[in-house]
């Protein structure tokens, strides 16, 4: 069993245990379920620059710990300080020792849109997210029938949430209808052995439709990195590693945008 299955056996347990303890209604009477969203779309569709989605990310299961001084409100506030375009928060806690109160904190602050990051493949997931305070969620591909895909969009877009929809191959791609799913991130890391190609978001944007915007995400640190996807279709990545092993977050950022600049 991959580190994936693994993963989405745990949340089959963690689903039991949430359809127990919260009812739809208990979801809609908190305070964020009936806000409006803050639009991950529209945030990636700068014309000057690749967008950046940000990622408050303490822990990962290949790589351990990666912040050990970790504070999600401190780099929330880091990251609006300097004006990221969304907020991506680890929610999952058996994995990535993250943590549905973050993002439900961060919330409460925000600036920005606010993705949820976990492995969701349930609708009370989905009400989960909108009830502390998301205005986008992650879909991976490589866990959901194609089916699952449409209903948790459908379940998404009735409570006013955005969708980024991962992928990790070209497989996947069967799986997708585009005119539904508009925000695709292409994952550049390998699920089996963990090793990180920049080349998969170049090969696997060439086959979008060319109305979908496009993030791509792992292994993105240096300007060399950011020069290649340039040179592909990306609207935008996300970075989370290269942040949380940065001795100074706030410096790091205005790096990185540097290096997504446009030049004209």
């Amino acid at each position: 069993m991959n580190i994936l299955s693994q993963i989405i056996e745990v949340k089959k347990d963690e689903i039991k245990k949430l359809r127990r303890d919260f009812s739809y209604n208990r979801f809609k009477d908190s305070e964020f379920f009936n806000t409006k969203r803050f639009s991950l779309e529209t945030g990636l569709m700068k014309k000057q620059a690749i967008s950046i989605i940000a990622e408050i990310k303490k822990a990962s299961p290949s790589k351990g710990v990666i912040l050990e001084d970790f504070n999600h409100m401190k780099i929330a506030d880091v990251y609006m300080n300097n004006e990221v375009d969304a907020i991506s928060v680890l929610t999952d806690v058996n994995f990535f020792q993250g943590s549905i109160e973050y993002l439900h904190e961060i919330a409460a602050i925000k600036s920005v849109p606010l993705l949820r990051k976990d492995f969701i493949i349930d609708e009370y997931q989905v009400f989960e997210a909108k009830s502390n305070g998301a205005d986008a969620i992650l879909l991976i591909a490589e866990v959901l029938s194609s089916s699952q895909i449409a209903e948790l969009t459908h379940a998404a877009k009735e409570h006013d949430l955005e969708i980024l929809l991962e992928l990790h191959s070209e497989e996947q791609l069967d799986k997708i209808k585009f005119e539904s799913n508009k925000i695709i991130g292409i994952n550049n890391r390998n699920l089996a052995d963990f090793s990180v190609n920049l080349n998969t978001t170049i090969k696997i944007a060439e086959q979008l439709p060319d109305y979908v915007l496009v993030v791509s995400e792992s292994g993105i640190s240096s300007m060399d990195d950011i020069k290649q996807l340039k040179d592909s279709r990306s609207d935008g990545i996300l970075v989370g590693e290269h942040l949380m092993r940065s001795n100074n977050i706030s410096d790091s950022l205005k790096e990185l945008k540097e290096w997504c600049y446009h030049e004209s």
